[in-house]
């Protein structure tokens, strides 16, 4: 069985974010770069069928040069050989440029499972992995939080409030991954694993491999634009109520009432 995860390299959730000059994008000359943690799932999911199933795992993802660097870590996790979609005229695609190449590079990748995470912590869409199926014509299964593989069909559980709902499609199909960071935990990558992904297969590949012309992707493409970034209001300071236990009960009623306005 062929799994192919697809991957996005994003800021580290602990980076501090500095909107540039332009007002609509962000300063990246001093932020780290890792896979994105819903993708990081998938990539986790992914390496348990290979565990159990001995499927083969490849990673797909579009971007620049250091997008390597988070392929390679993929790879050292366990996954069996990468592709990356490295051309500039990508630059500046939204959801359907990214995934139109995404589905570009698929059509020349075999695959049973397609496996991505939800949503990206940067840009926080939730789009590109639906489109992807979209495009594919490809049965989208969403927030798996369990899965299994039989018989040529594949069977989720994602979770809704107060309860799961099983979800069951055949293949080939696509995946997307959420919940908590307890589900699906992802494998550190070990020595060997390290070293062994430095001789892996990765393909670099152009637009033009994939039968694309910039015209169909990049910034002059997007159907959807930031016109401008903001940061959000500093945080006004914390209020100490004083006073006895009832006195203090007394005072912050007063205060959600006449001041907070949400009592």
């Amino acid at each position: 069985m062929d799994i192919v995860v697809l991957l996005k390299q994003v800021p580290d959730t602990e980076t501090v974010i500095k909107i540039g000059e332009d007002g609509r994008s962000i300063v990246t000359s001093d932020i780290k770069w890792i896979i994105n943690p819903y993708d990081e799932y998938a990539v986790e999911a992914a390496l348990r069928l290979k565990d159990s199933q001995a499927a083969n795992v490849t990673i797909l993802s579009v971007g620049p040069p250091r997008v390597v660097e988070s392929i390679r870590a993929a790879l050292a996790m366990g996954a069996d050989k990468g592709v990356l979609v490295d051309d500039p005229a990508t630059e500046g695609s939204d959801a359907l440029g990214k995934a139109t190449v995404l589905a570009a590079a698929l059509r020349a990748i075999p695959f049973a499972l397609i496996f991505c995470g939800h949503r990206a912590v940067d840009d926080d869409e939730n789009q590109v992995g639906v489109m992807v199926a979209e495009l594919l014509d490809l049965p989208h299964l969403a927030l798996a939080v369990a899965l299994e593989v039989e018989n040529n069909q594949i069977r989720i559980e994602r979770p809704t409030e107060g309860g799961k709902v099983r979800l069951e499609a055949s293949l080939p199909a696509l995946v997307t991954f959420g919940g908590s960071h307890a589900v699906w935990n992802p494998r550190y990558a070990s020595l060997p694993g390290i070293m062994k992904a430095k001789k892996k297969p990765l393909e670099i590949k152009k637009l033009a491999d994939l039968g694309l012309s910039p015209d169909q992707v990049g910034a002059p493409s997007a159907k959807v634009r930031v016109t401008s970034l903001e940061m959000p209001p500093p945080r006004q300071a914390g209020l100490l109520v004083e006073g006895d236990t009832a006195g203090k009960a007394r005072e912050l009623a007063r205060l959600l009432h006449e001041e907070a306005k949400v009592i």
